[in-house]
């Protein structure tokens, strides 16, 4: 004898209603990449700043390396964080993958050589009688030596992270 069956299908929506992934932004992944875009936005800035008020328009070699990582990893990081906040499970899987290890770890050593570059260019050897120029040069450098930091640290996290620690 058959049956006739209803099958009713119900959504549920558990957690909040919005499309925003709040969680991120309170993990320590979530404030490392944050305080990353943070601080690219300032060396940048900074190092914008110099090359067209005080150069005029012309850039040195260094600023010009420093310029071109620095807003490299900011666009980068941004397009990250972006990612992790727009998508519940982007977080997850980027976070398992090679890519997240492979990116921290040439940002941290690129960084670290652009802003060391930038460093050794604007002390020339002294400590004294700065201009205005190096001063800011300077805070973009410094800018650019904690952000290395901090994608040090990542680096740290996404090689726990990949090998299941």
């Amino acid at each position: 004898m058959s049956h006739s069956v209803t099958i009713q299908t119900r959504t549920v929506t558990t957690g909040s209603p919005s499309a925003i992934n709040t969680t991120f932004c309170r993990s320590w992944t979530g404030i490392l990449k944050l305080a990353q875009v943070a601080l690219g936005i300032v060396s940048v800035g900074l190092s914008g700043y110099v090359i067209s008020h005080y150069f005029g328009g012309q850039t040195v070699t260094e600023n010009l390396f420093f310029i071109l990582i620095a807003t490299t990893f900011m666009i980068a990081s941004f397009l990250l964080v972006l990612s992790c906040l727009c998508s519940y499970t982007t977080e997850s899987i980027i976070s398992k993958t090679i890519f997240e290890l492979l990116f921290h770890a040439f940002a941290f050593a690129l960084l670290l050589a652009a802003s060391v570059t930038l460093l050794t260019k604007v002390t020339k050897g002294r400590y004294y009688n700065r201009t205005e120029s190096e001063k800011l040069e300077m805070g973009a450098a410094i800018c650019g030596l904690i952000n290395a930091t901090l994608y040090l640290i990542s680096t740290i996290f996404a090689l726990r992270t990949s090998r299941g620690l």
